[in-house]
C-alpha cells in the first residue's frame, strides 16, 4: 500500500500562523482557539515528521522546511481564494418566478415543460402553484398566467386562452350513460363539481346549463361529487365517476388521446380566459417565458 494521503484541511491555519509568527494572533483571526491552532500545527509535524516552527518567547518563526511549505500553502490559498472569487462574481443564471394556478400548472404548463427547457437551457424556471393568483400586477422578475377577464386584464397582459367548455367524460362513461348531447341528457347525468369560493368566475355546471336553458335536479337518493381543485375533477372524469366541463385548451392533449371524450355544445366567453401578465419592469428572460408561453399555446400541439 501507498503512504496515506496528508489531510489539507490545516492550510489557512498553516499559512495564518506563518504569516503573523503568532500561535495567538493567528487563532484570533481565523476564529479558532489558541490550543486548537497548535494542535493542528502539531498534527501537521507529525504527520510531515519535520519541524516546521521554531517556538520564541514572543512568538515562532519558521524553520526551513517551514519557510518551503509556507510558500508553497500560501501560493495555493491564494489561488484558490482567488478561485473562488470569480465563481461568486460570475453572473447568476437566469431565473424567473411563473405564477398560476393549479389546473393552469398541472394541465396544461407541466406537459409543455421539457419544450421550455430544451428552448432556454440555462434559465431556472420557479412554478408557484395557487388556488387561483392575485389579480396584482407579477413583481420584478416574474409572469403570471391567471384567469379573468378583459375587463380586469386587456390593459396589462396578453389573453392566452380565451374560455371555451363543452362537457367531457370518460368513453367509458359514455357507453354506459350516453347518448349526453340533449340539454336535458346532460342536466340529467351525474356531474362532477369544482367548488370556489363565492360565486364562479368560470363556467360551472349551473352557468352553462342555464344558457342551454336548464337546470341540473337532483334526485332524493342521489348526491353531488365535489373537488377543490380542478385536476381532481379531471382525474374523476377519467375514472367513469361523472361528466366534467371541460376547458378546451387545457384538455385537449386527453380529448386527443381517447381519455376523454366530448359530449354536447361548446360555449364560449371571448372575454373571459387565461392572460399572460408580464412584470411592470421587463427583463430579458421575463419576456422570453411570455413569448415561449404565447407561441406555445399558437402551435399546433395546443389544439
Amino acid at each position: 500500500m501507498g503512504e496515506p494521503k496528508l489531510d489539507l484541511g490545516w492550510m489557512r491555519v498553516f499559512q495564518e500562523v506563518g504569516r503573523t509568527g503568532n500561535l495567538t494572533l493567528a487563532a484570533e483571526r481565523l476564529g479558532l482557539s489558541q490550543p486548537a491552532v497548535s494542535y493542528q500545527i502539531r498534527r501537521i509535524e507529525e504527520q510531515m515528521q519535520v519541524s516546521l516552527l521554531a517556538r520564541q518567547h514572543r512568538g515562532v518563526t519558521l524553520t526551513a522546511q517551514g519557510q518551503m511549505l509556507f510558500e508553497t500553502v500560501s501560493r495555493m490559498v491564494a489561488e484558490i481564494d482567488a478561485l473562488t472569487l470569480s465563481f461568486r462574481q460570475r453572473p447568476q443564471r437566469p431565473a424567473v418566478r411563473l405564477k398560476t394556478d393549479y389546473a393552469f400548472s398541472s394541465l396544461w404548463l407541466m406537459p409543455r415543460m421539457h419544450a421550455f427547457r430544451k428552448r432556454h437551457p440555462d434559465m431556472d424556471i420557479q412554478i408557484v402553484a395557487t388556488h387561483r393568483t392575485d389579480h396584482e400586477l407579477p413583481e420584478d422578475g416574474e409572469v403570471a398566467v391567471v384567469f379573468g377577464t378583459r375587463a380586469e386584464f386587456e390593459r396589462v397582459g396578453t389573453l392566452l386562452i380565451p374560455e371555451r367548455v363543452v362537457p367531457v367524460c370518460a368513453p367509458g362513461f359514455l357507453l354506459a350513460n350516453g347518448p349526453l348531447q340533449r340539454p336535458d341528457e346532460i342536466a340529467a347525468a351525474t356531474l362532477l363539481h369544482l367548488d370556489t369560493q363565492g360565486p364562479s368566475p368560470w363556467y360551472d355546471w349551473a352557468s352553462y346549463l342555464r344558457e342551454l336553458g336548464t337546470s341540473h335536479e337532483l334526485s332524493a337518493d342521489q348526491g353531488e361529487l365535489c373537488f377543490n381543485t380542478y385536476s381532481l375533477v379531471v382525474q374523476a372524469a377519467i375514472a367513469e365517476q361523472g361528466l366534467a366541463i371541460g376547458w378546451l385548451g387545457l384538455l385537449d392533449p386527453m380529448v386527443s388521446a381517447g381519455m376523454l371524450v366530448e359530449t354536447g355544445p361548446v360555449l364560449t366567453s371571448p372575454d373571459r380566459g387565461y392572460w399572460i401578465l408580464p412584470p411592470a419592469e421587463c427583463k430579458p428572460e421575463t419576456d422570453q417565458v411570455c413569448a415561449w408561453l404565447a407561441l406555445e399555446f399558437s402551435g399546433p400541439s395546443s389544439g
